[in-house]
């Protein structure tokens, strides 16, 4: 499969080009101070969420390609689903920066985190930079997210594995990484109010005051299952296992 987005070069302009996925992968707890991941474990824990303190930080997660999405609506089966901003990195020709939200269905999440990354789409807005001419100040750059227009996330880029660290770490650890045309969503850091938050819309963006650019994606959340009828709808979890 391949998306197309503009790629905004300070040196090129803008330009449309069309990206091959092989692979995708998402990360966890990927944050430069293992501390800093902790907040947001705390946060999906008060959800009944497990994670696998046993599995050495950044954890990371193989996603198939059919769960990525840059359509303005992410189609969902719970009420229990939310995103989260985060990097999102594509090593094509070079390597490009984006952001996206790796939207999740947290009562899934319960069972497994895994699962949980194949039941709701990885949502990529249609921008990217080549980060070699931002790797000067990338530090600066800054991670927002609202839901239904409340501010949600508010965070530096500094908290997270530079974007260099992400992709040697993915090599030193998954078998298979292809020489290019993968895409690594990069993990998120906890929410403003620290609780997981839940709503209709998303919305998300990176900026880099440096240059007084940014990127910002959105989308509307349907949850399709609820579309069926009272007295129609299959139980999304099976009632015996309850």
């Amino acid at each position: 499969m391949q998306f197309s987005a503009t790629v905004a070069s300070r040196t090129g302009g803008d330009s449309k080009q069309d990206f091959p996925i092989r692979r995708m992968y998402n990360f966890g707890s990927a944050t430069r101070d293992p501390q800093t991941a902790v907040a947001h474990q705390e946060e999906v824990a008060k959800s009944g969420i497990y994670i696998a303190f046993d599995v050495p930080a950044p954890r990371i997660y193989p996603i198939g390609r059919h769960s990525f999405t840059m359509e303005d609506e992410v189609f969902v089966q719970t009420e229990k689903t939310s995103g989260e901003v985060e990097i999102v990195l594509h090593m094509a020709d070079q390597l490009y920066v984006g952001v996206g939200s790796d939207h999740t269905d947290r009562a899934l999440e319960t069972v497994s985190i895994p699962g949980s990354k194949q039941a709701c789409p990885n949502h990529l807005a249609g921008t990217l930079w080549p980060y070699a001419e931002i790797a000067d100040h990338w530090d600066e750059c800054v991670l927002k997210a609202w839901v239904d227009d409340r501010l949600y996330q508010d965070v530096s880029v500094a908290a997270f594995m530079k974007p260099e660290v992400i992709i040697d770490t993915l090599r030193e650890r998954v078998g298979g990484v292809p020489d290019r045309d993968f895409t690594v969503f990069c993990g998120t850091i906890v929410s403003v109010d620290k609780a997981l938050g839940f709503g209709a819309h998303w919305k998300y963006s990176l900026e880099d005051p440096v240059t007084s650019r940014n990127i910002t994606g959105d989308y509307d959340v349907v949850n399709i299952l609820s579309e069926v009828r009272d007295g129609f709808q299959v139980p999304f979890f099976n009632p015996q296992k309850q």
